[in-house]
């Protein structure tokens, strides 16, 4: 499956660190941004990855662009994980998978169906995928410098 470039973002529930089902298009809708699939909280790769944009989230903001990190965790580990962290940009839980699902990220870890592959997305204003890019690997980090620039060309 996955989605092509000028594709809209599926209309797929997702949920905020409170429970809260939201749709993650009308999540994006506004502004451009850029959606960080990852496997699993409190994994060393995962940690590393949220850890950097956190540490660049500033480039972000001046760019006007949100970030938001998606996993199939429940919404209450993706809370404790963010604080944890210090993230100053929201989780979502795809716990029903369905984003994972509808962009053909799904994977297995170790033998443990349901995870989402690592992945990531930058849209523009109206939730169109502008750029993207999948891990060949769970444990491959995204390419830093090139989701900053796809998301500074939206501007």
């Amino acid at each position: 499956m996955g989605f092509a470039l000028g594709d809209l973002l599926p209309n797929v529930t997702v949920f905020t660190a409170t429970a809260e089902a939201k749709c993650l298009l009308e999540l994006v809708r506004g502004k451009p941004a850029v959606l960080l699939f990852f496997p699993a909280a409190h994994t060393r790769v995962c940690e590393k990855e949220l850890c950097t944009f956190r540490d660049g989230l500033a480039r972000y903001n001046a760019l006007g662009a949100q970030v938001f990190g998606i996993s199939v965790d429940t919404p209450w580990t993706l809370a404790a994980y963010a604080r944890d962290l210090g993230l100053e940009f929201p989780l979502l839980s795809d716990y029903n998978r369905e984003a994972t699902r509808a962009l053909g990220l799904e994977i297995s870890l170790k033998g443990l169906p349901g995870f989402s592959q690592r992945a990531a997305y930058v849209t523009d204003a109206e939730g169109r995928v502008r750029w993207s890019w999948v891990a060949e690997v769970p444990a491959q980090e995204p390419p830093y410098e090139e989701v900053a620039a796809a998301a500074q060309a939206l501007v």
